[in-house]
């Protein structure tokens, strides 16, 4: 029963946290998606609603360099991935939406990575 209810809390948590997180073309949204396979990492502006870098496990020179993509060390070269695509287009800083996920475990490493590689939340 708990599994049921699972994607539907995490829908919840997910229209609450975006009551409050909009993106903007100065400070665009950094939004996180984790499957059980791999994790996938958007940089949307809220105003124009586009999509100004991506980067996921899926990456071919990501999954070369990784045994497995749903873990955390996955997760860490991600977000180094993330920071390192925003400052070659120009963005310094970045709200950060969880996307309904707790921040712990994939996502606080993917999160601390991009902050280490010189991203700003």
């Amino acid at each position: 029963m708990a599994l049921a209810d699972s994607p539907l809390k995490r829908q919840r948590r997910q229209t609450r946290v975006r009551r409050r997180v909009r993106g903007s073309d100065a400070r665009p949204r950094l939004c996180v998606f984790r499957s059980g396979k791999h994790i996938y990492v958007q940089v949307i502006s809220d105003q124009t609603g586009h999509t100004l870098a991506s980067a996921s496990t899926l990456n071919s020179t990501v999954r070369q360099e990784l045994k497995s993509t749903g873990n955390k060390e996955a997760a860490k070269r991600v977000g180094a991935m993330i920071a390192q695509l925003c400052q070659e287009r120009g963005i310094r800083s970045v709200v950060f939406d969880r996307n309904g996920f707790l921040y712990h475990g994939r996502i606080q490493v993917l999160a601390d990575a991009a902050r280490e590689a010189g991203l700003e939340f």
